[in-house]
């Protein structure tokens, strides 16, 4: 062969090399340099990732993802840390979880400081010194998150302990479920509750001796005093919640967050904020379906307008079962407080608004969440589900049980012949595990609570929540519970509920998505996905597994834009003290709306 055809040869197959590359997308970015994580089965971890316009356009060894490298692709180094899909949000209330961000932090160690009611009140004096002036100009005092079962005395504070740090302030407390609370007198002034107020239906206003309101209040009698302070707000507050929560959840690797039992309300500030830019993540709102049919009815879709959309409907059952107000199907163990014999708790709602609701969503083929924590409420959802297959079909609209902590294992058979998804609680292991196992069902019984195990047994996918703001919207924390199921104190509550951190992962992701209609979308790295991830620490696969709670999340990213990188120490910092205090101009503008909203003045 001639000097002049080998070079013919050699011009051709660069030819045919250049014209095989320019075949292919070229990619914006391309991630390597720790591992990747897939989510996805059939190719569970890689070497490298491309993507271009804000989704996946290769994934796998990096020789063959580096063909998509052109002269403006950006090399994005993971520096050792682990890729994995972006975590999305089984269950929680990103706008409510502002009003988390945006308060007094009243949770107990490890997510704060509050052990005992002098340290409260002590948490209370220090916020409102921080925040002077905005306390002054709104007139009002908010903290979120006390327990009683983490407090030393075992019982909620009263009105008196609230006046001891403010007699002239009205001051409401939240309790960490979101079911209950407690306001001062000024408060109950304000809000009109004394001692000729009656309990609302589905709800209790706890009284002293002499019958007045001794601050504390439960379920309808809680939102009945706090929802119509939060409607009253403005528009200003709500895009302060929104914001504020949104920025929340992409902290912890949340790249789609839900706003379960949303308000039309919400979901407009939602959208305005969204509109404005200042939405990091998706969310997916759920109104209340007894309160919203309207709005839910008008809006509900599976398209995104600027990252928000109406997922379908939201319904409530019971309450809190570390508040004993979950409906049981039998007496609470040994419930703290002033509770009749053989008391069980009860329903915030009658079964005929039950059937109701869910044939509503059954004949308009709407998605329906519904939160039912007792083994009383379970059977109430089964029942309505059962009969409205029976009249309407199913639509393919993926019902949802909420939480689920008291299932008995002829429930968990129940609602996998009813094709419901179970969206679980495992947090509640660590956070409510001793409280559960010592007084609310008991030693036999709390072993089984958030029942993973039997899941996995009949093999039911599933989502692992955090319900935010009942704690914070840590992934890593729900990832710990779910594999170990370690307590507070150190106990392994129900070791046959355990699961491998593969299992925890896909409860994060892939499942999740599947359950918000997403999975061709989200939840794994797959050719034609978002660019959705999450960087991590470590590999949660690969450390001990009594270890996966100091996983921290180090980088969020969102479409292939970051929106959110860890500074030094910032979670451990985060996760201790109110970011309210740590940014008075978020405190001042938030107060400044209520002040505004409640027409409070000094």
């Amino acid at each position: 062969m001639t000097r002049r055809s080998t070079q013919i040869l050699l011009a051709l197959g660069a030819s045919l090399v250049m014209s095989a590359a320019s075949a292919q997308e070229v990619a914006d970015t391309i991630y390597t340099g720790g591992p990747v994580l897939t989510i996805n089965d059939d190719q569970p971890a890689a070497e490298a990732v491309a993507v271009k316009d804000g989704r996946i356009i290769a994934v796998g060894d990096l020789a063959e993802v580096m063909t998509r490298q052109g002269d403006g692709t950006e090399i994005f180094d993971l520096d050792g840390r682990t890729m994995l899909p972006g975590f999305i949000d089984s269950h929680g209330h990103v706008v409510f979880g502002g009003l988390q961000a945006l308060s007094a932090n009243l949770l107990a160690p490890p997510d704060g400081a509050v052990k005992d009611i002098a340290s409260l009140q002590a948490t209370l004096r220090k916020w409102v010194e921080k925040n002077a002036e905005a306390v002054e100009q709104a007139g009002v005092i908010i903290g979120f998150g006390y327990d009683n079962a983490q407090l030393a005395e075992l019982r909620h504070p009263t009105r008196e302990n609230l006046d001891a740090v403010s007699e002239e302030l009205p001051i409401m407390i939240v309790h960490q479920s979101g079911h209950l609370g407690v306001a001062n007198s000024k408060a109950l002034e304000i809000i009109g509750f004394d001692a000729s107020t009656e309990d609302p239906a589905g709800g209790v206003i706890r009284r002293g001796a002499d019958g007045e309101p001794n601050g504390v209040l439960e379920e309808y009698a809680f939102f009945s005093a706090l929802v119509p302070v939060l409607s009253q707000l403005g528009p200003d507050a709500f895009l302060a919640f929104a914001q504020a929560g949104s920025e929340l959840w992409a902290s912890f690797g949340y790249t789609t967050g839900q706003d379960g039992r949303s308000s039309a309300s919400a979901v407009e500030a939602l959208k305005a904020v969204a509109a404005a830019g200042k939405i990091p993540i998706d969310v997916v709102a759920y109104p209340d379906v007894l309160e919203a049919r309207d709005y839910i009815g008008e809006h509900t879709s599976l398209e995104y307008a600027d990252g928000i959309r109406v997922g379908g409907c939201k319904l409530t059952i019971d309450g809190s079962p570390q508040g004993f107000t979950a409906l049981r199907d039998r007496p609470y163990y040994d419930p703290v407080g002033a509770y009749p014999p053989g008391y069980a708790g009860y329903s915030a709602v009658t079964m005929e608004q039950v059937q109701d609701a869910v044939n509503w969503c059954y004949e308009k083929g709407f998605q329906i969440l519904t939160h039912a924590n007792g083994e009383g409420a379970s059977d109430m959802l089964i029942a309505a589900i059962d009969a409205a297959q029976a009249e309407y079909g199913d639509p393919g609209n993926r019902p949802v049980l909420i939480h689920g902590q008291f299932m008995r294992e002829d429930q968990v058979d129940a609602y996998k012949r009813l094709g419901v998804f179970p969206s679980v609680f495992p947090m509640h292991t660590f956070y409510w595990g001793d409280w559960h196992r010592d007084h609310t069902v008991g030693p036999i019984n709390a072993e089984n609570i958030s029942p993973t195990g039997w899941l996995l047994e009949r093999g039911m996918i599933f989502g692992s929540h955090h319900d935010a703001p009942v704690a914070f919207p840590d992934s890593m924390r729900i990832l710990d519970a779910t594999v170990t199921r370690r307590t507070r104190s150190g106990d392994i509550l129900g070791p046959h509920q355990r699961v491998d951190a593969m299992t925890a992962l896909k409860a994060l992701t892939i499942w999740p998505a599947w359950q918000h209609f997403e999975e061709d979308n989200k939840g794994s790295i797959e050719v034609g996905k978002l660019a959705d991830f999450v960087l991590l620490s470590d590999d949660p696969t690969a450390i001990d597994p009594e270890t996966l709670d100091q996983l921290r999340v180090q980088v969020t990213i969102k479409e292939g834009e970051v929106i959110y990188e860890a500074q030094d120490g910032e979670q451990e910092s985060h996760l201790r003290q109110s970011p309210f205090m740590s940014d008075p101009g978020s405190a001042h503008r938030f107060l400044h709306a209520m002040y505004h909203a409640t027409g409070v003045e000094k």
